[in-house]
């Protein structure tokens, strides 16, 4: 026998067995997967049964609530809480409570990083049980107008030798006049964290506060209170099914053993007797055998189907058709003159068929897309871009994707649809979305298919609907500013103007790295010249100032804009509102005004907890410096997208566990760089969402 004919028949044997395998397994099936897994329950060290709201070792995310991961690591169960990591000492079902201990105060009081714990209100919550004590670090040598109040111990954090104080109480009202002058001597302190104990554990330390004791109280822990829709985790309970959390539709979910459903499981049918349900059974057998007679009339067929297709394509092949485009310098095609670079993009049978491309991505038909979105259905809208609405999608090959669907009554449509496939085509950066495909350029409508990514932009966590959550903390978005800065220097590096750098679009995944969106509005540049020339495009409140007057388009526009996207990470404000005083409508011009005045306190979200933790403060202060020099109004004193990228990451290596942050000092002769701030730009109040 002929060796491919012995291949084709080896094939045409495994697709019969799964067909019969599949066949008997579908007909059998009786348990949704993830009602399964997620009755299982787990044991970590002294804690037994560990299920809902907590995931963790067996137990999927989705089997628990966002933000109650538990790491089982040497049988030592933690969870992490706002960037602090805590030991769990106790869970308990019944009152909903859990203990946890710091484990950076775990052998002493001189951690590496002086964090105040913080919780998220929507999930957490301190147990009437609970008792904060204030520790001072970093405090003058003279010491404190009296003492007796006050435990003193000797601190040494990243080898900075600093005194620190202790006390039970914040009411030094019974003092008298002694209660000013020692309230602001623990204010000249360089920082203070309050931790927390139980109110039986605080007695012995009143009694006689002693370093050990402290200690020893700390790691006794403090009492939570959690919230994670427990009453409809009930109400599922006692339906039968098993509490989760839908990654999707980011809502509860009730796990059940036919499917996941919103609220709780529908009532089981009527038990059968056993002469019904040995007749069911003969049926199902049946319907097996059925099923897999088909499905092998089935393979036949679509062995058939593919051999002739096969046949057409190596028909095609030997035509020597024309490619879509050649790509150029540094992998990419130039964008100049679409025409001149492609002969035709008018599709061919062939390429309207499933697997066809343009620009190397893969082409969808619209049918398949339409299916994938619901028929475009209103409520899967995942927000407006610039040309068009993106929608949530699934795929027929169960991947999630946002497809955009462009504006028909955008006249430069088709441009910037053409523009966007043909520079994402060629770039390969794991801080920029992936291209999946898009529909033929002559399709019904004009469609791009990207991954998606389920926790939405930047914006929508710092001023927009998530900006309440509290995950945005200080090194996350330290973290957002240095990966956004790596995708815009390697665009600039193969050069690429991004043109509408925004946090609207910064994407965020599961674990809050950076995807950089939209390049409809994104140019190709050429390495010979030192500018473009065309008509200013972007969003109010982050074009280069130079650039919407001078006409001249170059890298460091997007430098501009990225500088905007610095202080909106620092401030949480957004980059233009009209609700502001009219010298502060636009931000950028804000941010420059407040750091020229050595107001940066004022810009800064308090959230992020400058006046408090001098870690941050010094970090902040050190962005804030670089965001000034990005919004330098003169593109020529802006940095290079790779030296702004150098300097963040440096930013992040060298201050965490920093000195004291120095007051922010700007030379004279760089104050002299903004005196002539930018113009506004003439904007209506209606159109500030708007692009040009």
């Amino acid at each position: 026998m002929r060796p491919h004919l012995l291949l084709a028949m080896s094939w045409f044997i495994l697709f019969i067995t799964i067909i019969f395998v599949c066949g008997f397994t579908l007909v059998f099936s009786a348990d949704d997967e993830r009602y399964l897994i997620c009755r299982n329950l787990f044991d970590c060290g002294n804690i037994k049964g560990i299920g809902y709201p907590f995931s963790g070792s067996n137990r999927p995310d989705y089997c628990g609530y966002p933000g109650f991961e538990i790491n089982c690591s040497n049988q030592v169960p933690e969870i992490t809480i706002t960037q602090s990591t805590y030991k769990v000492l106790v869970i308990n079902n019944q009152s909903r409570t859990l203990n946890v201990a710091r484990t950076d105060y775990r052998e002493n009081l001189c951690p590496t990083l002086l964090l105040n714990t913080t919780l998220n209100p929507n999930l957490l919550n301190y147990t009437t049980d609970d008792h904060n004590i204030t520790i001072y670090y970093g405090c003058p040598a003279q010491g404190p107008p009296t003492s007796y109040l006050l435990t003193q111990f000797p601190c040494s954090i990243n080898s900075i030798e600093m005194t620190g104080y202790f006390t039970a109480t914040d009411d030094f009202s019974f003092l008298g006049n002694l209660a000013s002058n020692l309230i602001r001597y623990l204010e000249s302190c360089d920082n203070s964290v309050k931790v927390q104990v139980r109110q039986s554990a605080l007695e012995p330390i009143i009694e006689n506060a002693t370093v050990a004791k402290l200690l020893g109280a700390l790691n006794q822990g403090f009492g939570l209170e959690w919230n994670a829709n427990d009453t409809l985790c009930d109400a599922c309970n006692s339906s039968g099914g098993q509490c989760g959390y839908d990654q999707r539709t980011k809502a509860f979910a009730c796990n059940c053993a036919d499917q996941p459903r919103d609220f709780n499981c529908l009532p089981s049918p009527p038990r059968q007797s056993t002469k019904e349900t040995s007749n069911q059974d003969s049926l199902k057998i049946g319907l097996g055998i059925a099923g897999t007679v088909v499905g092998v009339f089935l393979g036949c067929w679509i062995m058939t189907i593919i051999q002739r297709k096969r046949r057409k394509a190596a028909l095609l092949k030997s035509k020597d058709l024309p490619i879509a485009a050649t790509p150029l310098s540094k992998g990419l095609a130039t964008s100049t003159n679409l025409s001149q670079t492609t002969p035709s993009l008018t599709p061919s049978k062939s390429d309207i068929d499933k697997g066809s491309t343009y620009f190397g991505v893969r082409v969808f038909s619209y049918n398949e897309l339409e299916e994938a979105t619901n028929c475009f259905d209103s409520s899967k809208e995942l927000g407006d871009g610039g040309f068009g609405t993106v929608y949530y999608g699934v795929l027929r090959d169960g991947r999630v994707v946002a497809v955009k669907r462009l504006y028909e009554s955008s006249m430069r449509r088709a441009e910037q649809f053409m523009n966007e496939i043909e520079i994402l085509a060629h770039l390969r950066h794991k801080n920029l979305v992936e291209l999946y495909g898009c529909t033929s350029r002559h399709s019904r409508e004009l469609l791009l298919v990207y991954e998606y990514m389920p926790n939405g932009t930047v914006a929508d966590h710092l001023h927009g609907r998530q900006s309440n959550s509290g995950l945005l903390t200080w090194p996350v978005r330290l973290s957002i500013a240095i990966e956004t800065a790596s995708a815009l220097a390697y665009l600039h590096a193969s050069d690429v103007i991004h043109r509408d750098v925004k946090t609207n679009n910064i994407l965020l995944d599961n674990d809050f790295h950076v995807k950089v969106a939209d390049f409809g509005l994104s140019r190709l540049f050429p390495t010979d010249v030192t500018h473009v020339s065309t008509a200013p495009q972007g969003t109010p409140g982050y074009v280069d100032p130079e650039y919407y007057q001078c006409y001249q388009l170059t890298d460091k526009s997007d430098v501009y804009s990225f500088g905007v996207v610095l202080i909106e990470l620092i401030s949480a404000l957004e980059a233009v509102d009209t609700k502001r005083h009219r010298h502060d409508i636009n931000l950028s011009i804000m941010a420059v005004n407040k750091i020229q005045n050595h107001a940066l306190n004022e810009l800064v979200d308090p959230f992020l907890g400058f006046d408090k933790d001098f870690v941050v403060r010094k970090m902040v202060t050190s962005v804030a410096e670089l965001a000034f020099r990005c919004l330098q109004q003169q593109r020529e004193m802006r940095p290079a997208m790779e030296e702004v990228l150098e300097i963040l990451r440096r930013i992040e290596k060298e201050n965490y566990g920093a000195e004291k942050a120095d007051v922010l000092d700007i030379r004279e002769d760089d104050v002299g760089l903004l005196k002539h701030p930018p113009p506004p730009l003439q904007l209506s109040p209606d159109s500030t969402s708007d692009q040009f």
